[in-house]
């Protein structure tokens, strides 16, 4: 174990090796140059090449990379463009609410997409496994814009149950639980599906038939044999799906009003801001790198068919 994670977390720093040189070639390779986007459409020449000298954009290309390299490894992410804030700054103003967002979704739809599947494979074309056939096909159709304005429109704008907007402290979960429902909605769809076709082939195997011709109980058999054979598959995908979410909320952050890190990088492609975009993309892929080890840690622990090579 102590050797495949050692291996592992070598493997992750090469991904954010790769992954931060790629996106100081986009930089470079911007059709925008940065000087323009911080000089402004009216800045003269002498403007923008002083803005290249005082950014070190003048020197040589392998010389802006090193020094680029060396500020990532003492956690140094630049300055914003737009606003010469730190990049750091930012994101850590508006990663609480995005971390919240993604914790709360993620708990629904493992809860709500695992509780379907095995609804839905205790009886097979029965009327639970019929609703959850019509609840993976409409989650999984849904556009996530749709959904969250339904339910924007349905619970906030007509009945008036929840909130939309920032949330306070005061109001934190009344306008929380919208935002999660339209993520956990789409997720649990697709949890519904996995966990319902994994525990349909355990329950398949000819040592169920035995322990059921033997009278085990049918509820003991779902839930030891059944559902402990799906359980390894859902956590490995749901430590990779935690870690996609957080640079995915773009939409969610969008219809409801949060200020998060989905919210941010929009903003920030939109003016060129380039060190936030950047920066974003290396916290994501932190983070997909955590939780996918963290996945195969624990599907490990479950399945002891399973060993770390």
């Amino acid at each position: 174990m102590g050797a495949f994670v050692v291996r592992r977390l070598l493997h992750a720093l090469v991904v954010l090796w790769l992954v931060s040189t790629l996106v100081f070639a986009f930089l470079h390779l911007s059709p925008v140059p940065v000087e323009h986007v911080i000089g402004g459409p009216r800045a003269t020449p002498d403007t923008l090449a002083r803005i290249r000298s005082d950014l070190g954009l003048d020197r040589p290309l392998a010389v802006q990379y090193g020094d680029f390299m060396l500020r990532l490894l003492r956690g140094d992410l630049g300055e914003s463009y737009v606003t010469g804030v730190p990049v750091a700054r930012l994101i850590a103003e508006r990663a609480p609410t995005t971390l919240w967002l993604v914790l709360g979704a993620s708990v629904l739809w493992l809860v709500g997409g695992v509780t379907a599947g095995v609804l839905g494979a205790a009886r097979p074309g029965g009327v639970w496994d019929r609703l959850t056939t019509v609840f993976v096909l409409a989650g999984m159709s849904a556009p996530p814009f749709v959904l969250a304005l339904v339910l924007l429109q349905a619970f906030a704008g007509g009945l008036g149950i929840f909130e939309a907007g920032p949330p306070l402290q005061e109001h934190f979960w009344r306008r929380m639980i919208l935002p999660w429902c339209a993520l956990a909605l789409l997720m649990a769809a697709a949890y519904a599906r996995l966990t319902r076709g994994a525990m349909l082939d355990a329950l398949a195997e000819d040592y169920v038939r035995t322990a059921r011709a033997k009278g085990v109980p049918e509820r003991r058999v779902l839930r030891r044999h059944g559902l402990r054979a799906a359980l390894p598959p859902v956590v490995a995908q749901f430590g990779v799906d935690v870690g996609a979410l957080i640079g995915s909320t773009v939409v969610t952050e969008k219809v409801f009003g949060l200020q998060g890190v989905g919210q941010l990088v929009q903003q920030s492609i939109a003016s060129g801001d380039a060190p936030v975009v950047i920066g974003v993309t290396l916290l994501v892929t932190a983070c997909v790198i955590v939780t996918g080890l963290a996945a195969d840690v624990a599907h490990s622990a479950l399945d002891p068919r399973i060993r770390m090579p």
